[in-house]
């Protein structure tokens, strides 16, 4: 019999269209919080350019009709925060039971907890991380531009987020239910900072570049294979776990098909200006 305290799951999936990824993470959440399958790292990367707005963001914070020109697909998050471009990147979700002590003391711990791995990701590729534990603030560099707020979230530094000269290069968010929690981040390896400046009607593209960094800006050599494999063993050495490979479960497929098609697919979902209400809706499902 498995040990769920020591033993956790890693789920390395390839690219996925933007719909089927939070459908997915949101699928494996549901079946972590049921107890039917163990806390789950999934690490993945997108099938084309995609954005994901938080689950209570304003939809005009973002130029749509550009996104619709340029096929890029726009999917509401299950977890909340600001809008984020994902393409060349690694994208993380990370399940567990809140009935496990390391995440049962709320949002703010298991946000420093999940960071304290990730720090140790980026450190061992030889890069000085910061992690942000003051709370919600913008980007030094950006309070002088008068930022009061921006719809981007790699714009601010949220707690627990982390930064390299003073550029954030994780940007995160989570979900948290009595039972259980789902976070979500993109690591970027790349940051395509034309789509960006028109995607988010930013004023310049210097506006990009004092926020935010991709990976290979630091390591050009980096790979997506090497560092998935750092970031799981980072997970292993912060909680002193083990990972076994593994892909969803027949459950979570299915549920992830259904979500797909009847929630991260429609308009009803994606596009409402009132989120609360249907958010709701989906989380008694």
């Amino acid at each position: 019999m498995i040990n769920y305290h020591k033993t956790w799951r890693l789920i390395n999936s390839g690219p996925g269209s933007a719909s089927y990824n939070m459908a997915l993470d949101e699928a494996i959440a549901i079946s972590v919080r049921k107890g039917s399958s163990p806390p789950t790292l999934r690490l993945y990367s997108w099938d084309r350019p995609s954005v994901t707005l938080g689950c209570f963001q304003r939809i005009r914070d973002i130029d749509t009709e550009y996104c619709r020109d340029a096929s890029i697909p726009i999917v509401r998050r299950p977890t909340g925060g600001r809008a984020i471009l994902h393409n060349k990147e690694l994208t993380y979700s990370f399940s567990v039971k809140t009935d496990n002590d390391l995440f049962s003391k709320g949002i703010f711990d298991s946000y420093k907890k999940i960071s304290v791995a990730l720090y140790l990701a980026l450190s061992k590729l030889g890069l000085s991380p910061e992690v942000n534990m003051r709370g919600k603030t913008q980007n030094s560099k950006l309070k002088t531009q008068n930022f009061s707020y921006s719809p981007l979230c790699f714009q601010s530094a949220s707690y627990g987020e982390i930064t390299i000269n003073s550029k954030k290069v994780i940007g995160s968010a989570q979900k948290r239910w009595t039972d259980g929690l789902l976070q979500q981040g993109s690591i970027p390896y790349h940051i395509d900072e034309l789509k960006a400046l028109k995607i988010f009607r930013l004023h310049s593209i210097r506006d990009i570049k004092d926020a935010m960094a991709g990976l290979t800006e630091a390591v050009p050599d980096l790979s997506d294979e090497k560092f998935r494999n750092i970031v799981k063993v980072s997970f292993e050495e912060t909680f002193n776990i083990e990972f076994f490979s593994a892909l969803p479960s027949n459950e979570e497929e299915f549920l992830a098909q259904k979500l797909d098609s009847e929630k991260y697919r429609t308009e009803e979902w994606n596009f409402q200006k009132q989120v609360q209400s249907l958010h709701q809706a989906f989380q008694r499902a």
